[in-house]
């Protein structure tokens, strides 16, 4: 689900080696940079020489981390390959490449190498070969790698690369999706004539995405001969198929015959509709037609292995991309899809299915659920549509594929104490994080609870730091999560990491208020229209709880959130003086102008009661702005060019706001970043940049070192 804050990614560092060895390098790096000053830790957290006990993470520890991602099962069961990205501050970038693990033995074994990038391994039907999407040569394009021995081989040379591929089933060819200048002749062409620009021109909205300009361009889907690598354009439309908006994981699907092919497309390609429908088409794209019909979003479509059913994710309520994920599944007969007809399997469940896939005898579906601060994985028989959980109890599972006899899974996990490893069957493949992580001080989140707003229970999550005492209290730092359909999940967040925050001495809580996913669909549903209340409620009531405990120092809290809780710091900054510092990542400030800058209105007018020019009053009732001359507390902004959820010109009003009250606040803008801080170097000042703001109110004797 997009919103203004997705899903936390799972992309959303180093290899391993030698434990000893590397503790050894890690802590010599990390003494060079105290003592250059080029990293600044408290004095009760730098290490001693030869101290044998645990320490904090770092900046360079937690940039070090490799992470793991993509397991892919072969056919036969006996490998998984998956992906491996580590970060480079010289270069500025990540570096992905394709590993294999053996399930027998657990060995693994790096299979891609040389320039640029490789992701998005996809085993042939036969298990003998390896398509992988790879920027060694010409962007990002189609390889194929034969496990027998040989070199990878480059299939396509698209203009503007390729991602997403999907075998066919007789394993000749691959379906890939790709950017195209649509249409072919476009009027700033004949403008420019023999002198081109930097310029665009655009008459319609969703003339951009995220931090990606749409306005020329359309997606559309491929397929790609194996043998001489002629790609052919199936969905010649004035669309973007697969849809580009409120899609699933993968919106591409082939029947096990070949005979069909599934995808979502928005069928109203406009910025005020959710309107995704799962359409079939011929392996030659012709036949293009609708198989459902929901007002919402359908996607994620899946066929079974034997070919008798089509399931695919529905969001029932248009307009609304955070609504329940329902599983559905469509009959198929003589080779095609009935498009009437479909079946709940998820009936009578309050929670969101976020990603599913069939086991090999079609009788069952694994589904990953988010529930309560965690990621599950469920097994869903048919046709009983019977449900028990496989995989549960703690941190995320996530990225699922079954074994041939259906008996095992290979997934992801991860928690708050655990970068992602590839698991099989209950136990631990990869260990890639091992080496960054053993010699370092992680706690475990613990769970609290209380009685928020309306009534209802509402949770969260408290960390405490390295080298935690019980007879100490300690400063807090509260997170406030994005969407603001989103949650604080137990697990190892690419950008919000919880124990970053805590490497600095500070108490970590995080609460998942009103509006939060994972805790049945009413609770979800209560923020919209109410931005302002409930959340606040729930955040204000957390706090009392945290400040009553015993190692928790009340007179120095800080708070930070990024999107819908980059909104909240803005809201709570006119509400509540209880707070000492605060930072606002790409925050809505000003709610009419989000209205007129974001690229998805349906989000705004789904969570503000319709559009700007209609309901005026309820925008200004949950605007930040309405309250900002009650602002008195040092806020640290940040804001990026490239983000077109959340305007630029949020942070720049805000800003404007603190300065003209003479608040004490500082702007970090990055002009290569969108809604999120992606590249290792922006990453290192990000993080610097936030802990030494949050320490220089919350932790006074730490200002100037």
């Amino acid at each position: 689900m997009g919103k203004i804050s997705p899903p936390a990614e799972q992309s959303k560092g180093a290899a391993g080696g030698q434990a000893v060895g590397q503790r050894g390098s890690d802590m010599r790096r990390l003494r060079w940079l105290v003592l250059t000053g080029a990293l600044t830790l408290p004095p009760s957290l730098v290490p001693l020489p030869g101290h044998a006990q645990k320490r904090a993470i770092t900046l360079v520890d937690y940039l070090g981390l490799p992470n793991v991602g993509g397991p892919q099962l072969s056919p036969d069961g006996k490998l998984i390959v998956y992906t491996v990205t580590t970060y480079s501050l010289p270069d500025n970038r990540g570096t992905s490449r394709v590993w294999l693990a053996d399930v027998a033995s657990g060995q693994t074994r790096q299979l891609t190498q040389g320039p640029g990038s490789d992701r998005q391994p996809r085993w042939s039907p036969d298990g003998r070969s390896v398509a992988f999407v790879s920027t060694r040569q010409g962007g990002a394009q189609l390889w194929v790698l034969p496990l027998a021995g040989g070199e990878a081989r480059q299939v396509t040379s698209l203009a503007d690369g390729v991602f997403d591929p999907v075998w066919l089933p007789d394993g000749k060819g691959l379906l890939v999706t790709s950017d195209i200048k649509w249409p072919a002749q476009q009027e700033i062409d004949r403008r420019n004539g023999e002198y081109p620009t930097e310029a665009r021109l655009w008459t319609d909205l969703f003339y951009r995405h995220w931090d990606d300009w749409r306005a020329g361009k359309r997606q559309h889907l491929f397929s790609v001969s194996l043998g001489d690598g002629h790609a052919k354009d199936l969905t010649p439309l004035d669309r973007d198929v697969p849809t580009i908006a409120t899609g699933g994981d993968g919106d591409v699907s082939v029947a096990p015959d070949g005979r069909e092919i599934a995808v979502a497309i928005h069928t109203d390609p406009v910025a005020d509709r959710t309107n995704v429908e799962i359409n079939a088409m011929r392996p030659d794209g012709s036949g293009v037609h609708a198989l459902t019909s929901g007002p919402g979003a359908d996607n994620t479509p899946r066929y079974s292995p034997d070919g008798r059913w089509l399931a695919y994710l529905s969001l029932e309520r248009p307009g609304f991309e955070a609504d329940r994920s329902r599983l559905m599944i469509l009959r198929r007969k003589d080779g095609r899809t009935d498009s009437g007809g479909a079946t709940e399997v998820t009936s009578g469940w309050t929670l969101s299915v976020g990603s599913y896939t069939w086991c090999p005898s079609s009788q069952c579906i694994f589904a990953v659920v988010e529930e309560r601060g965690r990621e599950n994985i469920y097994r869903i028989d048919r046709p009983s549509f019977r449900r028990s959980a496989v995989v549960s109890g703690g941190g995320v599972n996530t990225t699922v594929t079954v074994s041939p006899d259906g008996n095992s899974i290979a997934y992801l996990h991860q928690s708050n104490t655990e970068p992602a490893e590839v698991w099989f069957g209950g136990r631990r493949l990869s260990h890639h994080s091992d080496s960054g992580t053993a010699a370092l001080d992680l706690h475990p989140l613990e769970s609290i609870g209380f009685i928020g707003a309306l009534g209802d229970s509402v949770y969260g999550w408290v960390l405490k730091p390295p080298g935690f005492d019980a007879a100490r209290k300690y400063p807090l730092v509260y997170l406030i999560h994005g969407g603001p359909q989103g949650a604080w999940d137990d697990n190892w967040h690419a950008r919000w990491n919880y124990q970053m925050f805590a490497s600095r001495g500070y108490v970590v809580a995080a609460v998942n208020f009103h509006g939060s996913t994972g805790y049945g669909q009413k609770f979800t549903d209560a923020i919209s229209q109410h931005w302002g209340d409930y959340p606040y409620d729930d955040l204000m009531k957390g706090l009392d709880v945290l400040a009553r405990l015993p190692y928790v120092d009340s007179t120095r809290m800080g708070a930070a959130g990024a999107s819908y809780g980059g909104y909240m710091i803005y809201w709570l900054a006119g509400h509540t003086d209880r707070f000492k510092a605060l930072v606002a990542h790409d925050g809505v400030f000003n709610a009419a102008s989000m209205y007129g800058s974001t690229e998805e209105l349906w989000f705004v007018e789904w969570e503000f009661g319709g559009a700007l020019y209609g309901n005026r009053a309820l925008y200004e009732k949950w605007s930040p702005l309405t309250f900002a001359p009650h602002w008195k507390t040092p806020m640290l902004i940040v804001h990026s060019q490239l983000d077109y959820r959340v305007d630029l010109s949020e942070g720049y009003q805000a800003f404007t706001a603190l300065r003209k009250m003479a608040v004490p606040a500082k702007f970090l803008y990055f002009p290569d970043e969108g809604h999120w801080v992606l590249r290792p170097r922006n990453r290192r000042l990000w993080w610097s940049t936030v802990l030494d703001w949050l320490d220089e109110y919350l932790r006074p004797e730490t200002r100037g070192r």
